[in-house]
């Protein structure tokens, strides 16, 4: 084939290319655009050419703009002459985001003159989707046995994941109830594992750690310039949730506000980003968490009660620890199994007096606190047997003692006993957040957030 001829059939050559390619001018102006280039953002040639390459919002190449390295120039090859593998986020015309990786290099003509740039572009959302799939798989198998490494033979556990998988069968949305530390979080993932969305993404968010403002940024995304800091556009945790499960932990912690516009999206299963008047389609399941009484707060006026009844249609119960003692030696066995081969220590289990601690204590961190406690006795075993004196302190005091292990079930902790716990946590440490964390089994972000909803002044815990 002649020069002649190459020339004539090159754009049917990079038409058969699967990666997207597009020719720009040196004033950023496209030029042209593959096929694959049309079918990965939704716009035609003829609405690319002549326009702007910003038309894409592509995350890096703003960023790169800011920089004073590329001042007065439209794209940062300019400055270095090509980019390689250049992971960003690039905007579709619906509006929607995907994962990129780019390359771009500079034309020139004969004698060195720029004529504009070269750009290629894969999409690799798939491989971003694959990658946290792996990533939650591996966390899963972190713990052998069990029902997606949730742990129990109990017939409260049975019953469990009996309507896990019952729910997992479903499109509806599903809420966890149980105290913290039960383990709402792999109720979710199995859920997950187990359902028709199980080949798309799983995404959560722990509701109670943001503010008012980063919460809906979070869930919805926004647009560059929407609020003070908003340097460029974001995804939002429901986009990226698209065609797969949307995990909220901690909804009863979510402001009325954003109540409101998460009852809109489970509605019309459209969105809009902050500040982007442009609706989102998406197809996604929810499944919420939460440790409170959502019906007390409803007719407190602190939840809604239409949001309520649509986010409580498949109701999942986690029993606390207390309530299912039989599997307290199960659990064991599974945590020592594994921290003794992590860390390589022969420590083959728990002596007949430890294990009389385990059962005669209240356990309210639940099993994250059991799963603490063990790992505070390994780092003081060294070998065989791990005895009384190995354990941390609260399970050596009457502490233990207080609450009785046949105390009934409630659908949500009592805000009194909850502050009292984390009174009695705080002092007990005095005033050391990450240890009272430990104690009561939760994150020192919970801490924080429980230290904020009960008006607790450490100061004054600190020097009374």
């Amino acid at each position: 084939m002649t020069e002649q001829q190459l020339n004539e059939h090159w754009k049917a050559v990079i038409d058969t290319m699967n990666d997207g390619l597009a020719l720009i001018g040196t004033d950023g102006t496209i030029l042209m655009v593959n096929h694959a280039m049309e079918q990965m953002t939704g716009y035609s040639r003829d609405e690319l050419a002549g326009h702007s390459c910003s038309i894409f919002n592509c995350d890096t190449c703003e960023a790169a703009r800011a920089t004073s390295e590329n001042q007065g120039r439209w794209c940062s090859v300019f400055a270095r002459g090509q980019l390689v593998h250049k992971r960003c986020l690039l905007m579709r015309k619906d509006g929607s985001y995907f994962t990129a990786l780019k390359n771009a290099s500079l034309l020139k003509d004969a004698e060195g003159q720029v004529l504009g740039a070269v750009e290629t572009i894969t999409d690799i959302s798939e491989l971003d989707r694959r990658d946290q799939e792996i990533e939650h798989l591996s966390k899963l198998l972190q713990v052998k046995g069990g029902f997606h490494g949730l742990v129990g033979e109990s017939r409260a556990m049975r019953r469990v994941f009996d309507i896990t998988e019952k729910a997992a069968a479903s499109d509806a949305p599903v809420i966890i109830y149980g105290e913290s530390g039960t383990g709402k979080e792999l109720v979710a993932r199995a859920i997950h594992q187990l359902g028709r969305r199980r080949e798309g993404p799983y995404i959560q968010l722990n509701c109670a750690a943001l503010n008012e403002a980063l919460l809906e940024s979070e869930l919805f995304g926004h647009v560059k310039g929407a609020f003070t800091g908003a340097y460029s556009h974001r995804q939002g945790r429901f986009e990226a949730a698209d065609c797969g499960d949307l995990f909220l932990d901690e909804i009863g912690d979510v402001p009325l506000s954003i109540q409101v516009k998460l009852l809109r999206v489970l509605e019309t299963k459209q969105f809009e980003r902050v500040g982007d008047h442009r609706p989102i389609q998406v197809d996604v399941r929810i499944i919420t968490a939460t440790n409170r009484n959502l019906e007390q707060l409803a007719a407190q006026g602190r939840f809604r009660d239409d949001f309520f009844f649509r986010i409580n249609i498949i109701p999942i119960h986690l029993p606390p620890l207390r309530e299912r003692l039989d599997d307290l030696p199960l659990l064991v066995d599974t945590f020592v199994g594994r921290l003794a081969k992590h860390s390589g220590k022969p420590i083959s289990g728990l002596s007949a007096a430890a294990m009389k601690r385990f059962m005669d204590y209240h356990w309210p961190g639940n099993v994250r606190e059991l799963k603490g406690v063990i790992e505070y006795a390994f780092v003081v075993a060294e070998r065989g047997l791990i005895e009384p004196d190995h354990l941390p302190r609260q399970l050596l005091g009457s502490a233990g003692d207080r609450t009785s292990r046949t105390e009934p079930a409630a659908a949500g902790p009592d805000p009194d006993a909850e502050k009292s716990r984390l009174l009695d946590a705080l002092l007990r440490t005095r005033g050391n957040q990450s240890e009272a964390a430990r104690i009561l089994g939760v994150s020192r972000v919970t801490v924080w957030h429980r230290m904020k909803k009960h008006g607790i002044d450490l100061k004054r815990i600190v020097t009374g």
